[in-house]
């Protein structure tokens, strides 16, 4: 099964690049040009990580991730900038950031934080799983 990835950054270039790049090493990307746009489809399909830009028009990169951890509070964010700040690395790790890259991000670099984010997420979730059967067979005295 392909790891599913959103790519979300205004720069159209960069993201169509990007998204080929990690289409080459057998992800299954989607791409987004705005943080309203990734809202939006986040509430609609389950992606395993998400990438976001941190400067955006109208809805920056931060406020995209708070709103993406009120819907989707497991998935990993990866957030790229071209202008780091420690301001913004600090919000974005309060709010639940996996991590920080800036960009341009290597691919080979990026490939594998996206792996390791994934992995992650389903260790998380193979915990809840875990203590929602065993709520279960509490509640039924198994």
């Amino acid at each position: 099964m392909k790891i599913k990835v959103l790519i979300v950054d205004d720069e159209k270039d960069f993201v169509e690049t990007l998204a080929e790049r990690l289409k080459l090493r057998d992800f299954s990307v989607a791409t987004v040009f705005s943080g309203a746009g990734a809202i939006e489809i986040v509430e609609k399909i389950d992606f395993d990580v998400i990438i976001l830009d941190v400067l955006m028009p109208e809805i920056t990169g931060i406020e995209t991730l708070r709103k993406i951890k009120t819907i989707k509070p497991l998935v990993p964010v990866i957030m790229l900038t071209g202008e780091a700040t420690v301001e913004n690395a600090i919000e974005g790790m309060k709010l639940g950031a996996f991590d920080f890259l800036m960009k341009p991000a290597d691919t080979e670099r990026l490939a594998e934080k996206i792996v390791q984010a994934y992995a992650i997420k389903q260790e998380h979730a193979e915990r809840i799983r875990e203590a929602e059967i065993n709520n279960i067979i509490k509640t039924r005295g198994w």
